[in-house]
C-alpha cells in the first residue's frame, strides 16, 4: 500500500539522512504530481526525513521553476495532465545534472525500460511503501555524490580509444568531435569502468550498493545507453563486454589527466 509518513517514516524515530550535516543545505527535491493526495503523502516523506521539497502539478510549472533553482533529484509521474512525463523527464536532464525517479501507476515492463533507457535513475510504481521511496531517493543522491565528488578530484579528464570524457561536464567526446552528456547514472558507470579497465565488476559493483535485486535489471538499461554511444556494434560490444554469470568487464587501455 501506499502508506503515509505517519506509518512509514515519522513513527520510526529514524532521523531524516537529507543533511550531510547539521550547516550543510538539505537536498532539492521536485515532486512532479498531479494528484494531490499522492503528492503530500511523497512531500511529508521527504520532509520527515530530513529533504526539501517543492511540489508541482504540471510539467510547465516545474521547467519554469527549472530556470530559477535547480534541484538535486525530480520525481516525476509519467502522466501528467500538460505533458508527457518521458518528455518532461528529457527537458529536465538536458537542462540540470538533477537525478530523476520516475513515480507512476504506469506498471508495464516497457515503460520501465522506456524510462531507464531515456535517462531515469530509478523507477517506483504505484501504490507504494514510503520508506522504499525514501530508500530509492537516497541511492540516487548517494550515486550523484559519488559522481559529484570523483568530478572534484584531481582526475578531471580521462581518454580511452580516441573517446574523452570530462568528468566535470559529463560531456563525453567522440573521436570525430561528437559530443554526449550523460546523465549521472551513465557517468557513474562509466567512471566506475575507467577506474577499473581490463577487470570483470559486478552489476552490485557498477551501481555502488550491496543489496541489488536480482530482477533489477537497471544497470543493464545502462550499459545499453552507453554501448549505443561508443560501441560501432552494440551486437559485439568490444569495449564494454558481458561476462556472463559474472558481471561487466571494460576491455581497452585508460590514460588520466
Amino acid at each position: 500500500m501506499m502508506n503515509s509518513p505517519g506509518h512509514g517514516a515519522a513513527g520510526t524515530g529514524v532521523r531524516g539522512p537529507g543533511r550531510h550535516d547539521e550547516e550543510a543545505a538539505p537536498d532539492l527535491i521536485y515532486v512532479i504530481e498531479d494528484e494531490p493526495e499522492v503528492a503530500r503523502i511523497v512531500r511529508a516523506t521527504l520532509q520527515d526525513f530530513g529533504f526539501a521539497c517543492e511540489v508541482f502539478a504540471s510539467g510547465a510549472a516545474a521547467l519554469r521553476r527549472l530556470q530559477v533553482e535547480k534541484p538535486d533529484l525530480c520525481i516525476i509521474d509519467l502522466g501528467l495532465p500538460d505533458m508527457d512525463g518521458l518528455d518532461l523527464m528529457r527537458r529536465i536532464t538536458a537542462a540540470s545534472s538533477a537525478g530523476v525517479l520516475i513515480l507512476t501507476g504506469r506498471g508495464h515492463p516497457a515503460d520501465r525500460v522506456m524510462g531507464l533507457e531515456l535517462g531515469g535513475d530509478d523507477y517506483v510504481t504505484k501504490p507504494f511503501e514510503a520508506r522504499e521511496l525514501v530508500a530509492r531517493v537516497r541511492s540516487i543522491l548517494r550515486r550523484r555524490g559519488q559522481a559529484v565528488g570523483a568530478a572534484q578530484g584531481q582526475r578531471r579528464r580521462a581518454r580511452f580509444n580516441g573517446w574523452r570524457i570530462d568528468w566535470g561536464s559529463h560531456v563525453l567526446t567522440a573521436p570525430d568531435g561528437t559530443e554526449h552528456l550523460l546523465g549521472t547514472a551513465e557517468a557513474q558507470v562509466l567512471r566506475s569502468f575507467m577506474e577499473r579497465p581490463h577487470q570483470i565488476l559486478t552489476r552490485e559493483q557498477l551501481l555502488g550498493t550491496r543489496d541489488l535485486l536480482p530482477t533489477d535489471r537497471s544497470i543493464d538499461v545502462r550499459i545499453s545507453r552507453l554501448r549505443k554511444k561508443i560501441e560501432g556494434d552494440t551486437e559485439t560490444p568490444q569495449v564494454i563486454k558481458t561476462v556472463y554469470g559474472a558481471g561487466y568487464l571494460f576491455a581497452a587501455n585508460v590514460e588520466w589527466d
